[in-house]
């Protein structure tokens, strides 16, 4: 996975987040108001409410296959470096394994 494209990732992230969170208030709002109108607006109210549910939950969805798309993709690119550089792999997970040493032994 190149740099391009986790940033390309980071900001799809973030933006489906941040649709997710105002449909979701979107329709608490809409939801709220249906509890408080009675008849044809309140079943308009919850209607929209319950669209709006649908619309985050693709999202989520969305979110999701996203994650799992990426993950995979991290995966596929540890598995050939590790493949290709076994030695450096060892190196880099001694010296990570260093450091959390090292910062754990602090507290």
């Amino acid at each position: 996975m190149t740099a391009t494209n986790s940033n390309a990732n980071t900001n799809t992230f973030k933006t489906v987040r941040s649709d997710f969170k105002t449909l979701m208030h979107d329709a608490q709002q809409m939801l709220r108001e249906a509890t408080a109108s009675t008849g044809e607006r309140a079943e308009e109210l919850r209607v929209k409410g319950m669209a709006l549910l649908d619309s985050a939950m693709h999202k989520a969805q969305e979110v999701q296959a996203a994650a799992i798309q990426s993950g995979k993709e991290v995966a596929e690119t540890t598995d050939t470096f590790v493949r290709e550089n076994p030695w450096k792999a060892v190196a880099i997970s001694a010296g990570v394994g260093l450091v959390i040493g090292v910062l754990i032994a602090r507290r």
